[in-house]
C-alpha cells in the first residue's frame, strides 16, 4: 500500500481478496492518490472535466455534438500493439503458433521493474465492471486498475462499471484482475502532458490465473482491458473450460414483414468478419428491402451459451461502441451517424473551425480550415489524411438508433446462425450455408482476406484470420477449433445455429466490385433466414450449398445476369488451388489441428474432384 493513502477506509466493499490485491499493486505504483469509481454521472462529469482542464480532451460544440469531447493521441500510440501483445501461458504450447508468449515468471519479473513506482504522482482509479447486464448468467466481473482518466471515463462507457458492480460480486466473487499504467510517473512539481504514454509497451495476459498486466499505451484496444484483452483473450479460455463461447462476433437481430403463420418472427445472428470487412455496417445495417427491419444487439463481441432450452444464446459484453471513425458516413452507416451526434469520445478526428469532428469519408469535400489529429493546421495538399486512419468513436450503445430492446437481455438472445466471412476478390461466392456444424468450423477455420495483389488475380497473396480471432484467441487455436467441434456434443443438432460463409467483395472482370453491399446485404440475410424456416431453394455444390436460381431476392436491384453468376459461381480450378493453400493454413497448427479438419479438407478435395 501506498503510505499515506486512506484508500482502506474510503473502500466501498468488504470483499478481502479486492482489497488485498489494491493494496498490492499501490504498494508496488505508489500512486498519490486512490478512487474507488462508481458509475455515477456526477463521476463521469469530475472526469471529463479534469480531462478538458489538462488538455487531454477538447469539449466540442454542444449545440453541435452535445456532450461530446474529441482527444489526440501521442503519434506513437495510435492503435492496437500486436508485437507487443503477449499470451503468458505456464506452456509455450498452449500459447500456439498465433500468439506471442513469454514465460509467466519472466513477465512478471519484468512487470515488477516496471511497475514499480509508475502511478507516482497519479490518481490509481479502481473500476469494478461487469461484461454484459448485470446479473446475467453468461455476464462477468473484473475490476481494472488505471492510472488513466480517460480509460477510467471510456470504461464507464463500453462496461457497466461502478457501485452495482461491487454490490454483484459480494465478498467472495470471482473477478478477473486487470492492471493498467500508461507508464508515465511524474515527479513532484513535474509538469503532465496531455497524452502520457511510454516507448515501452506490453499487453499481458495470463490465462491460468486469469490476470491482464498492461503498461505505457493509453490507446484503447491496449488500454480499455475489459474490451479484447478480457472479453475474447481471458474470456476465450474461460469459455473453453466452461463449455462457452467468447467471440469476436457482431450479434443482429432480422425480423421480415411477415412468416407464414401471419405475423413475425425475428431471427438473431452473429458474424465474425475481419477487420475492415463491414462489421459494424452489417450490425446497424438500414435494409434496402421493404419491411425488413435489422436491430443492434452488438457490433464486435458475443458471449455465448447453451440456455435451458438447448439454444444457443448470446448476450453482447460490452455497453458501448468503441468503433473506427473513418469511412463511416450517412451512406455506409446512416444509424451510427446519428448515434454520433451526442455523447461520444473521438480519438484522433480532425476538428472543425465550428467545433465539430470531421474524418475522411464523413463527407465527399472536407470544410474549409481542418485542424488534423495532431493539432496541426490541415493542408488538404499535403497528401496527409485530417483524421487518423485509425481513429476512433467511444460511445454508449443507448445512443444507437437501431439498438434492439433485447440488447441488455440478461437472458441472451437465441442465434439461428452464425456468418463467417472474409475479403475476397475471387473464389469465394456471396454465400454459401455450410453442409454439417463440422463443415461450418472448417469454414470458419480458414476465413481469409485478400491482399491488394488479390485484385489482380494472385490467389496467393491471403490473410487467414481463423474465425477473424487471429489477434484475440487467448490459447492454441488448434485447441479452439477443437472446441468449436465439442459444441455440437451439448445440445441437440437440430437446435445449433446453421452456419455461412459470404462474401461482399467479389469482383467481376472488369475489377469492380459486382455487388452493392450495405443496405443490400439484407438480400442475403433474406435468404438465409428463408433457408432457416425452409422456404428458399439452394443448390449444392463442393464448397457448400448456394442459392438456387431465383432463390436470392434481386428484384429492383441493378445487378447484371454477369455479375450474378459471378457471385454465385464456384470456380473448380481456383478452389482446387484454394483447397491446397487451405492445406498449407492448417498444416501451421501442427499435432494440435483436429483430425476432423483435415477429415473435412480431404472431403473438399474428393467433392472438387468428383465435380471436375
Amino acid at each position: 500500500m501506498a503510505e499515506g493513502i486512506p484508500w482502506l477506509s474510503q473502500a466501498p466493499t468488504r470483499h478481502r481478496g479486492l482489497l488485498a490485491w489494491v493494496a498490492e499493486v499501490a504498494a508496488l505504483t505508489r500512486p498519490a492518490a486512490v478512487r474507488w469509481c462508481d458509475g455515477s454521472q456526477r463521476e463521469w462529469e469530475e472526469l471529463t472535466g479534469q480531462l478538458v482542464e489538462r488538455g487531454t480532451l477538447t469539449r466540442l460544440n454542444p449545440e453541435l455534438r452535445p456532450g461530446s469531447f474529441a482527444a489526440s493521441s501521442d503519434p506513437s500510440d495510435v492503435a492496437r500493439v500486436e508485437d507487443r501483445t503477449f499470451i503468458c501461458s505456464e506452456q509455450e504450447e498452449d500459447a500456439g503458433p498465433t500468439n506471442n508468449w513469454i514465460a509467466p515468471a519472466r513477465m512478471r519479473a519484468t512487470f515488477a521493474g516496471l511497475f514499480a513506482g509508475c502511478m507516482a504522482g497519479r490518481t490509481m482509479y479502481v473500476v469494478p465492471f461487469c461484461m454484459g447486464p448485470l446479473g446475467s448468467p453468461i455476464s462477468q466481473l473484473g475490476v481494472e486498475i488505471t492510472d488513466s482518466a480517460y480509460v477510467a471515463a471510456s470504461m464507464q462507457v463500453m462496461t457497466r462499471t461502478g457501485t452495482a458492480v461491487l454490490d454483484q460480486l459480494g465478498g467472495d466473487g470471482f473477478f478477473v484482475r486487470a492492471v493498467h499504467s500508461v507508464g508515465a510517473p511524474l515527479a513532484p512539481g513535474q509538469a503532465d502532458v496531455p497524452w502520457p504514454c511510454n516507448p515501452v509497451k506490453y499487453i499481458s495476459h495470463f490465462p491460468e490465473t486469469r490476470e491482464i498486466w498492461s503498461f505505457g499505451s493509453g490507446y484503447g484496444g491496449n488500454a480499455l482491458l475489459g474490451k479484447k484483452c478480457y472479453a475474447l483473450r481471458i474470456a476465450s479460455v474461460m469459455a473453453r473450460d466452461q463449455g462457452w463461447l467468447a467471440e469476436h462476433m457482431l450479434i443482429l437481430k432480422i425480423t421480415p414483414p411477415h412468416s407464414g403463420n401471419g405475423g413475425t418472427r425475428p431471427r438473431y445472428i452473429a458474424a465474425a468478419f475481419p477487420s475492415g470487412c463491414g462489421k459494424t455496417n452489417l450490425a446497424m445495417m438500414v435494409p434496402a428491402l421493404a419491411g425488413w427491419r435489422v436491430e443492434t444487439i452488438g457490433d464486435d463481441i458475443a458471449w455465448m451459451r447453451f440456455g435451458p432450452d438447448g439454444r444457443l444464446r448470446a448476450i453482447n459484453p460490452e455497453a458501448g461502441f468503441f468503433g473506427i471513425a473513418p469511412g463511416t458516413s450517412t451512406a455506409t452507416n446512416p444509424n451510427a451517424i446519428t448515434m454520433l451526434r451526442s455523447d461520444t469520445i473521438f480519438t484522433n478526428v480532425a476538428r472543425t473551425r465550428d467545433g465539430d469532428v470531421w474524418w475522411e469519408g464523413l463527407t465527399d469535400q472536407p470544410p474549409a480550415g481542418l485542424t488534423d489529429w495532431q493539432g496541426r493546421d490541415w493542408d488538404p495538399a499535403s497528401g496527409q489524411p485530417a483524421a487518423h486512419p485509425n481513429a476512433r468513436f467511444c460511445v454508449p450503445i443507448a445512443r444507437c438508433p437501431s439498438a434492439a430492446p433485447e440488447w441488455e437481455d440478461p437472458q441472451g438472445v437465441p442465434i439461428s446462425a452464425i456468418l463467417f466471412g472474409g475479403r475476397r476478390a475471387t473464389a469465394a461466392p456471396l454465400v454459401a450455408e455450410a453442409l454439417s456444424w463440422q463443415h461450418g468450423v472448417f469454414l470458419g477455420s480458414c476465413i481469409a482476406s485478400e491482399k491488394t495483389a488479390a485484385a489482380e488475380g494472385q490467389v496467393g497473396e491471403l490473410r487467414r484470420d481463423p474465425f477473424a480471432m487471429l489477434p484475440f484467441c487467448g490459447y492454441n487455436m488448434g485447441d479452439y477449433f477443437a472446441h468449436w467441434l465439442s459444441v455440437e456434443a451439448m445440445t441437440d443438432p437440430a437446435k445449433l445455429p446453421r452456419i455461412y460463409h459470404v462474401n461482399w467483395f467479389r469482383k467481376n472482370a472488369a475489377g469492380r466490385f459486382a455487388w452493392p453491399g450495405y443496405g443490400e446485404n439484407s438480400r442475403v440475410l433474406k435468404w438465409i433466414c428463408q433457408r432457416l424456416s425452409g422456404q428458399a431453394a439452394a443448390v449444392p455444390t463442393p464448397i457448400g450449398s448456394l442459392p438456387a436460381d431465383g432463390a436470392l431476392d434481386t428484384g429492383g436491384l441493378q445487378l447484371s445476369q454477369a455479375d450474378l453468376a459471378v457471385l454465385l459461381s464456384v470456380d473448380l480450378g481456383t478452389w482446387q488451388q484454394e483447397a491446397d493453400l487451405i492445406g498449407e493454413h492448417l498444416a501451421t497448427f501442427g499435432g494440435r489441428l483436429p483430425a476432423q479438419l483435415w477429415e473435412e479438407h480431404d472431403a473438399l478435395a474428393e467433392r472438387l474432384k468428383a465435380a471436375r
